[in-house]
């Protein structure tokens, strides 16, 4: 059930987007197809993140750096406004970068399992654990969109094919371990912050996806947790 991912942003990015968007219309074809001069509602968080002046007021620097950060991401427009999903992407990331090498702080994943898998939707992070060892992570994943939403509860791996591809989507779910249906650890080649999400998926890095592959076997435990923001 896995994806690449689909450039375009959840149904709050064409509200909060699309007053600035007519703005920019409204102003010199060129300026619209590049930068928006208008301020978001997130102008000074996404300054603050970018290590931008933080004055709230829209610059042809500031939306140079925002619009950079958008086309990285695959954040859709990408015209440089600092609206919702931007800054939620921004703020996902400074939640997971407070985590630090203590992923299970709060004692949600399973430590009487052995090797496990955990995966915490609220965050967008997943890591592998031996009791209460963490053994790799925690890294980054991209999980269901809404309506794909990633399932939760305690899972066991059941599946791996290293080349898998999807037979409903058809596009390449490279190191795939499959723990609930359809849904499967695996690779892709698209940013792990890209809005929306997968299609159900706990999609990684190449390298993540290895590692996960050279770490995990058929029948180890995978548990799920928490809730995707936007689902």
């Amino acid at each position: 059930m896995g994806d690449r991912g689909r450039r375009g942003a959840v149904a709050l990015t064409v509200t909060g987007l699309l007053a600035p968007l007519t703005l920019a219309l409204g102003t010199a074809p060129a300026q619209a197809a590049s930068c928006t001069t208008s301020t978001g509602p997130h102008q000074k968080q996404v300054e603050k993140f970018l290590g931008r002046p933080v004055d709230g007021r829209q610059s042809a620097a500031d939306c140079k750096a925002i619009k950079a950060f958008q086309t990285k991401h695959g954040i859709s427009p990408n015209i440089g406004y600092a609206g919702p999903v931007t800054w939620g992407v921004m703020d996902l990331m400074n939640k997971q970068k407070a985590v630090g090498k203590n992923p299970n702080k709060a004692g949600k994943c399973p430590v009487n399992k052995g090797r496990i898998a955990c995966v915490d939707l609220t965050l967008q992070l997943s890591w592998i654990q031996d009791g209460s060892k963490l053994v790799y992570g925690p890294v980054p994943v991209r999980t269901g969109r809404d309506g794909y939403e990633t399932r939760t509860g305690l899972k066991k791996i059941y599946w791996r094919h290293i080349d898998h591809v999807s037979s409903i989507y058809h596009v390449p779910m490279p190191y795939s371990q499959f723990f609930d249906g359809g849904q499967a650890f695996h690779a892709v080649g698209v940013s792990m912050w890209n809005p929306p999400g997968s299609h159900g998926c706990a999609n990684m890095t190449t390298a993540d996806a290895k590692k996960y592959w050279s770490l995990l076997k058929n029948g180890d435990d995978v548990y799920v947790y928490g809730r995707k923001p936007g689902t």
